[in-house]
């Protein structure tokens, strides 16, 4: 039976679970979850995921919610290298490495990409200037950071690609479509290292599906 993802692979989150599910090859199946009629908020979607929100994930009686952890589970269930679980200090530096993608930069470029993505395109509104301009110069600091360290090697946690890698690319994604898709070139070590990840055939799946239900 296949795993079933509910949501849109257009939402981050959910494009999070689909980029692991495609690097090991596992059999899914994306069922859509219709925010503007408010399925996320049905009786149905609730027992799936409490909060309304995507992704909800089934494999058999397992039910879970959250992308990171779905993500991790496919990866553990596949044997999957992404997670360095043979190696207790590299599957250290990987659970570090994607609280960092979790706090440092997803909770700013989400805000980025409500003011300058959602709220005008979707919502016809106007985007908060100050408050975008508040949250780029926390992704700047960020940048700084992963800079630094990508000076000396060529993924985050190591001289390997991990989870925390691939956990930046869905949001990386919607940078690129952002005004402020050029603060990269500030950064070369930071783009060059999205730049492989995005080379990756997963990553390019992923944005293929991305794009077809944006």
């Amino acid at each position: 039976m296949a795993m079933k993802v509910y949501g849109l692979p257009m939402s981050k989150n959910v494009a999070r679970v689909l980029v692991c599910l495609e690097e090991v090859g596992e059999n899914y199946e994306v069922v859509s979850i219709n925010f503007s009629t408010g399925e996320h908020k049905s009786i149905e979607h609730i027992a799936r995921n409490p909060f309304g929100q995507v992704p909800a994930f089934q494999d058999g009686d397992l039910v879970l919610f959250e992308s990171r952890t779905i993500s991790k589970y496919v990866l553990r269930k596949n044997n999957s290298e992404l997670l360095m679980e043979d190696n207790l200090s590299d599957l250290a530096k990987v659970d570090m490495w994607l609280e960092v993608e979790s706090h440092k930069f997803d909770r700013h470029m989400s805000v980025i990409i409500y003011q300058c993505l959602i709220i005008p395109n979707y919502l016809d509104g106007e985007t908060d200037v100050k408050v975008v301009e508040e949250n780029v110069e926390m992704l700047k600091k960020t940048f700084e950071v992963y800079a630094d360290r990508l000076s000396k090697f060529k993924y985050l946690a190591g001289d390997f690609i991990s989870l925390a890698d691939l956990s930046h690319f869905p949001i990386a994604y919607y940078l690129m479509a952002t005004p402020h898709a050029s603060l990269l070139d500030e950064y070369p070590h930071v783009k060059a290292w999205i730049t492989d990840i995005f080379a990756r055939p997963t990553a390019k799946k992923d944005e293929e599906m991305m794009k077809a239900t944006a």
